[in-house]
């Protein structure tokens, strides 16, 4: 963000009660929180593994888990529900929360990310048929060979895989 949505004038970083916020430089007393994007992950499972798909905007080779952005009204357990149909093209009936992770960090496009991660298991029936506004390749990982990986939707998955594993 560069510019006050309110009156339209240059943001700048500055001192707000110890932490670096933006601020109007017009002094029209907007300032930028920078609160966290609520976001949902979600572990599908189908009868032969758990979906990883590659959205288009990323490197060639890097799958993870379906996310989504929380929508106005929704519950977090609808938008898993909502984004697995959407982006995968399955049906679900129930959501089981995982936990949650931040993401504070620089995205596959170097673009900054604050995020609330919330991470959700479902299991879901069909034939996949992907979203292609967004993705392009999936893959299905067998239970016995998916393992977590080093960014937040990767500590969703080992956080699940750990669940099931000690019961």
């Amino acid at each position: 963000m560069k510019y006050c949505p309110a009156c339209r004038a240059t943001l700048e970083i500055a001192d707000l009660d110890g932490e670096e916020r933006l601020l109007c430089s017009d002094r029209c007393g907007f300032v930028h929180w920078d609160n966290p994007t609520p976001v949902v992950a979600v572990v599908v499972e189908t009868q032969t593994g758990v979906v990883l798909a590659h959205n288009k905007n990323w490197p060639a080779g890097a799958f993870s888990i379906i996310t989504g952005f929380l929508e106005k009204g929704e519950t977090p357990e609808q938008c898993a529900l909502r984004e697995t149909q959407e982006e995968l093209g399955l049906q679900a009936s129930k959501a089981e929360f995982i936990g949650f992770e931040l993401f504070n960090g620089k995205g596959f496009s170097g673009e900054l990310f604050n995020q609330l991660i919330m991470g959700f298991h479902l299991r879901a029936d069909g034939e996949i048929y992907l979203d292609e506004q967004e993705l392009d390749e999936y893959k299905i990982i067998p239970l016995d060979k998916l393992k977590g990986w080093d960014s937040a939707t990767g500590r969703i998955v080992q956080r699940w895989l750990d669940i099931r594993d000690n019961g």
